[in-house]
């Protein structure tokens, strides 16, 4: 046994024998011109396993020597993805049609949360992201949640300084965030589950991320009323932000995410030449598709709502239906509210400073406009498929199943809906 079968070793490890375990054993061993220079790692046992020495020095002790020989450079080169590991199980969901049809919110939460979690530093060095999945247990996973759960950071004053205590330290707090680390939690989940059906050798039946009992500690989205949304719309075309105002009832009545009503409807999908009196929306949360009617036998169903998006199509040809008020004033183009990586910081600030104008609950968002629509539609005693052709949902819990959904049913609701506005302002149409 004194002639080792030549398996390949990685740079610095080398072969010892052993008289006293009758076996081979390995040992990283720093290079003395490394050391002469100040190289910080020392030489290391690394144990008689073969396939055990070489991960250890391939995924640890090799980055931390290249990460010192480079003053830092080489930990900005992604490492190649071994088959098998966290970082590739992300990796592949990424890919995968599951992931790449979710609209680009979802898309940045999964990625956030996936991130969060493949970057996390184990107590050897290595990556949680650089496991091999067979080697993730649920206990591994509750002991990962609990690390991710608690965050320090410093105390921030009014101004953007961090605090700085006596002797000129940053003041540090820990707090929670939970619901951060829940989101992670599920995009983990929902990895390993939609990569496990094309994988099944491997990736292990059972999902650690699964059954975590994770408690929910989000806020339920404060709901506008419609009076609300009039004193709102008001608001913002008293402080110039009349297309703010429009976004807010494009929410209200054809229930739409700030994403899509900012972001994707476009001047074309408002009355096209081919179908002047619809609109084309797309729910994309569900990627339902629709033609929204605007008018039945001559009758406007949104009147105040078409009236101020007949405005825009008169002064714009083509480009997002809702815009700012004003245009760049190098360009002379109009500038959007939403930024190119789907940012709405700026509309979201603009928001609450209206509502603070208005004296409206200063609980109110953007998003209380779609909840107001949402609860308007259960206000006005709408059946099931009525709310359903109007929404797209697709929650067979709360739904029937295989309801058709048709513009018959969605003249019906919306005509109903206001009927029940009517009703309750005490005004007759």
């Amino acid at each position: 046994m004194r002639n080792p079968v030549r398996l390949k070793l990685p740079r610095y490890v080398r072969r010892k024998w052993l008289a006293g375990a009758n076996t081979w054993g390995h040992f990283f061993e720093v290079p003395t011109w490394a050391k002469a220079n100040g190289c910080p790692l020392a030489n290391e046992a690394l144990g008689t396993d073969y396939d055990a020495a070489c991960h250890r020095a391939e995924t640890v002790l090799l980055n931390l020597f290249d990460s010192w020989r480079s003053a830092g450079r080489s930990d900005l080169v992604p490492d190649r993805v071994a088959v098998g590991t966290f970082d590739w199980l992300a990796a592949t969901y990424k890919a995968s049609e599951k992931y790449t049809k979710l609209g680009r919110s979802q898309r940045k939460n999964h990625e956030l949360g996936l991130s969060l979690v493949g970057n996390y530093a184990l107590k050897d060095g290595r990556r949680f992201g650089a496991l091999a999945l067979r080697g993730i247990s649920t206990d591994a996973v509750d002991r990962l949640f609990g690390k991710l759960l608690i965050v320090s950071e410093a105390v921030i004053e009014v101004g953007g300084a961090p605090k700085l205590d006596a002797k000129g330290a940053p003041v540090m707090i820990e707090r929670e965030r939970r619901t951060t680390v829940n989101h992670a939690m599920k995009s983990c989940r929902r990895a390993w589950n939609v990569v496990r059906r094309g994988n099944p050798s491997i990736v292990p039946e059972q999902n650690p991320f699964s059954r975590m009992g994770l408690k929910d500690v989000s806020k339920v989205t404060p709901t506008g009323t419609y009076d609300d949304l009039l004193a709102f719309v008001a608001g913002c075309d008293a402080v110039g932000h009349p297309s703010l105002g429009t976004a807010a009832m494009v929410a209200w009545e054809w229930l739409q995410r700030e994403e899509h009503i900012f972001g994707a409807l476009k001047v074309e999908h408002y009355r096209p030449r081919e179908r002047p009196d619809e609109v084309f929306i797309v729910h994309p949360k569900t990627g339902e598709e629709v033609w929204i009617p605007l008018f039945h036998r001559g009758e406007p169903l949104f009147p105040e709502l078409v009236e101020r998006l007949d405005a825009v199509k008169r002064s714009r040809i083509g480009g997002l239906l809702v815009v700012r008020d004003w245009s760049d004033k190098a360009t002379g183009h109009p500038v959007p509210w939403i930024s190119r990586s789907g940012d709405l910081t700026y509309m979201r600030h603009s928001t609450k400073a209206v509502i603070r104008s208005t004296k409206l609950p200063p609980a109110l968002t953007f998003q209380s406009w779609r909840h107001g629509g949402m609860t308007e539609l259960g206000d006005a005693d709408l059946t099931d498929a009525q709310i359903r052709a109007i929404s797209r949902h697709k929650d067979v819990k709360t739904l029937p199943r295989y309801v058709k959904k048709t513009q018959a049913q969605i003249i019906a609701g919306t005509r109903k809906r206001r009927a029940a506005r009517t009703d309750r302002n005490g005004v007759s149409e």
